[in-house]
């Protein structure tokens, strides 16, 4: 089995919001931008999104230093309000492409948001990724609970 399979992160988040609520969030490009960064002083410049399979997304995460973070990738499975799966590779090494799966499942507390993220190249990439998504997800959490 190729090693990079093996190197995964998941995070399980409770949101106090429906899943068409929680899904919209993911993908319309003007509420991506009000979250779709690590940090809070992160803006999100441009978020676009093709919601359809093999559309294609690109965000740029702008930093107070003017440094630009450009992520993008192919949507390959969509399901509204429960599933979306898409590549997701920097523009600094667009070689190295990995996998995300967003699940969305309705609890009475709103949705139960599990991220997986799959195919990295190493255990660093990994937990680098980790650390932003945890600061993404919480911006996430944030804006809908605003």
């Amino acid at each position: 089995m190729d090693k990079a399979q093996d190197i995964s992160l998941t995070l399980v988040r409770k949101i106090k919001a429906s899943p068409e609520k929680v899904f919209a969030a993911w993908t319309d490009p003007e509420i991506l931008k009000k979250w779709m960064a690590p940090s809070n002083d992160m803006e999100v410049t441009l978020a676009k999104t093709n919601l359809k399979v093999g559309g294609r997304y690109r965000i740029v995460m702008h930093e107070p230093d003017g440094k630009d973070h450009i992520v993008g990738g192919i949507y390959s499975e969509i399901s509204p309000h429960s599933k979306l799966v898409f590549t997701w590779a920097w523009e600094s090494a667009p070689d190295v492409e990995t996998l995300v799966t967003i699940e969305l499942r309705k609890i009475s507390e709103g949705t139960e948001l599990t991220l997986t993220h799959t195919k990295f190249g190493n255990e660093q990439a990994r937990d680098m990724h980790n650390k932003g998504w945890l600061g993404c997800i919480g911006r996430l959490e944030k804006y809908i609970n605003a």
